[in-house]
């Protein structure tokens, strides 16, 4: 009676982990965000595991049965498209209902896109935020505002086709001038990473338009003397 979290590479095949492989072989259940894209994986490491569709769309209807197989026994581990499972991608949900009955569970280490964008940026990394995906319309405004304020560096989700424009909300809410580095295709063949002030690598990207997801590392404000 277990439940694991598997990160499972960002790109490169590489990056999954000895024991990631283990337990995902040994394990009775495995829950795919997408059932499709994780069957390549498997399939490239010989796992043969049963697996079960588990994302955003469905986690709150299935939190009550998987608890109930759990408790009967069963090994599950839970994985993303890529990444570590709950960062930005389904997984809390259950891991607080196990909690909350009695439930061991762990969480293996390994893939996950914001830390090596942090390291790769040069910005601050003692003290950081996650914000992951910002809100798309709703409440958007009010949390530039607020973060607007934050002395920390700050960490960001995108998706390509919106990361111009975020990059253009950070240049009118933070300031052009602020320091910005944005990585994409982390781990992959074309990886790439960006940095200069937030309107320098928003001229980039609007002349280069970017492929990939890319993650979005923002210095904290300053007190200019």
């Amino acid at each position: 009676m277990k439940l694991y979290l598997v990160p499972t590479p960002i790109g490169n095949l590489k990056d999954i982990t000895f024991r990631g492989i283990e337990v995902l072989k040994e394990a009775d259940l495995i829950l795919a965000e997408d059932t499709r894209t994780s069957g390549k994986l498997l399939k490239h490491f010989e796992i043969s595991t049963h697996m079960q569709s588990h994302h955003m769309h469905n986690e709150h209807k299935t939190v009550n049965s998987l608890i109930e197989k759990l408790k009967s026994g069963l090994t599950i581990a839970v994985i993303s498209d890529a990444g570590t499972p709950a960062i930005s991608d389904p997984g809390f949900l259950l891991v607080r209902a196990c909690v909350e009955n009695n439930i061991e569970v762990e969480c293996l280490p390994g893939a996950t896109a914001f830390v090596p964008a942090l390291v790769n940026s040069g910005l601050p990394n003692d003290k950081f935020v996650f914000e992951g995906f910002l809100p798309v319309k709703k409440g958007r405004q009010t949390r530039l505002l607020l973060l607007a304020e934050e002395t920390r560096t700050m960490i960001f989700y995108e998706s390509p086709h919106k990361l111009v424009k975020t990059l253009g909300h950070f240049c009118e809410y933070f300031g052009e001038d602020r320091p910005v580095s944005v990585s994409r295709e982390l781990t992959k063949l074309y990886e790439e990473t960006v940095r200069g002030t937030a309107k320098e690598v928003l001229e980039h990207y609007t002349n280069k338009p970017p492929k990939g997801e890319t993650v979005i590392v923002v210095g904290g404000k300053t007190d200019k003397k």
